[in-house]
């Protein structure tokens, strides 16, 4: 049976291959054009996700004793490569880029998958490998959806990636909400149960996605997807289906403002 940490990185593998065959089929118009993250095209999307993984990739061989950690201006310096890069090239390098940290991911052994700590220059302690794989995921999933929407405005997260992202939010990650989330702008504390899951969005004076049997004081109505879309602040009036709705005792842009994204 597959690790958490494996499934993560088959997840990561499956959205990798979906961004390669959209981006395939975008134009240069389109490539410069909006993606569904507010303040970026589709290649300034494809950069990011391209420096991120040379960043990551160079954080796990690090822990698996293969390189010596970066360095405090390591980070800088990888964006600020990227970010001079062209469009195209952006577009181009990021495939290369995240193949090469599948490629290394896929080589842990899954016997090891338990023991490997990462450490993270922002968290105390090191993240065990389910954990630092569910930030590399939660960064994929969200932009590859940012590089769709800006072909589709329609599109989905893909119903696995969502599934295991709740999962992941609700255990191990659940320090990210902490991050991203602003439980203030809820005008009083609520309990929102994810209509058909398991899951309860808690705002109060943290946030927190749990599996705990809470008394609901609200209801997102709506798909999986779409709720974990809202977690991550990519629920936007422009990019929300008919008929995703929140009754009860806050409001689907109460939620939205607690939620902002990154």
């Amino acid at each position: 049976m597959s690790t958490l940490a494996g499934r993560t990185i088959a997840a990561l593998r499956n959205e990798h291959d979906t961004l390669a065959g959209t981006v395939a089929a975008l134009s240069a118009e389109q490539l410069t054009g909006p993606s569904g993250a507010a303040e970026w095209t589709i290649a300034d999307v494809l950069s990011h996700l391209g420096s991120g993984a040379e960043i990551t990739l160079a954080a796990l061989r690090a822990a698996l004793g293969d390189a010596e950690a970066p360095g405090p201006d390591f980070n800088q310096s990888v964006w600020d490569r990227w970010n001079a890069m062209s469009p195209q090239d952006q577009a181009a390098g990021w495939a290369g880029s995240d193949a090469a940290l599948l490629t290394a991911l896929e080589a842990v052994p899954q016997d090891r998958h338990e023991d490997i700590r990462v450490p993270m220059g922002f968290l105390p302690e090191p993240l065990p490998l389910a954990s630092f794989t569910a930030m590399r995921l939660s960064e994929v999933t969200a932009h590859v959806w940012d590089v769709r929407a800006g072909a589709d405005p329609a599109a989905t997260l893909p119903e696995s990636s969502a599934e295991l992202l709740a999962e992941h939010l609700s255990g191990g990650l659940s320090f990210l909400l902490g991050f991203i989330g602003k439980p203030a702008a809820a005008r009083e504390p609520a309990v929102v149960e994810v209509g058909g899951t398991p899951y309860r969005i808690v705002l109060d004076d943290k946030v927190q996605l749990t599996t705990e049997a809470l008394a609901p004081t609200a209801t997102f109505i709506g798909p999986l997807e779409a709720a974990v879309r809202l977690l991550y602040g990519r629920l936007t009036p422009a990019f929300t289906p008919a008929g995703i709705e929140v009754k009860g005792n806050t409001t689907l842009d109460e939620l939205r403002a607690a939620f902002p994204g990154f």
